[in-house]
């Protein structure tokens, strides 16, 4: 595990945005096959391959390198010297506001055009229920990362935690 672990932390310093991105990608994959068959008990002959790899494509493509690029951005822009507590909640304010909002119109868009849905219906039916739900969690988890979790893993704290949400 700790060899595993270097070769991550190499694998960042040296390709941090494709590091990141392909790490997302394994685990937004791994994420919809836990829930079609974990949670929804489809089974192997009945999993979605092509909704696992939407969710893949999603993660890799769009979801790791927004938020690395925007985890680096709050990191640069939101600074309170002396404020500390002040400094996270307003990157969690940020995060939540700007980021989770985007984001979510950009996943349930992208998800239903990929599926050949109507990403206008899909919005209206989902979008404001999954950000309701978004904010039950995410701003703690936000909090507790971007207080004691180094930069360059704060995405894949929110992907392993999205594995369990």
């Amino acid at each position: 595990m700790a060899s595993m672990f270097r070769a991550y932390q190499s694998a960042l310093q040296r390709r941090p945005m494709l590091t990141q991105s392909l790490t997302t990608a394994v685990l937004f994959a791994t994420g919809d096959t836990m829930a079609q068959q974990g949670v929804e008990k489809q089974g192997l002959a009945n999993h979605e391959l092509g909704r696992t790899t939407r969710m893949a494509l999603y993660g890799g493509c769009i979801f790791g390198p927004a938020a690395t690029k925007w985890f680096g951005f709050l990191q640069r822009k939101i600074q309170l010297p002396g404020r500390p507590n002040l400094e996270i909640l307003a990157r969690v304010a940020a995060d939540q506001v700007v980021f989770a909002s985007c984001n979510l119109t950009v996943f349930l868009t992208s998800m239903a055009v990929m599926a050949g849905e109507d990403p206008r219906e899909k919005l209206r039916s989902t979008y404001f229920n999954a950000l309701s739900k978004n904010w039950l969690v995410w701003p703690a988890v936000q909090a507790t990362n971007f207080k004691f979790v180094p930069l360059e893993h704060r995405v894949l704290v929110v992907n392993m935690v999205s594995l369990e949400a």
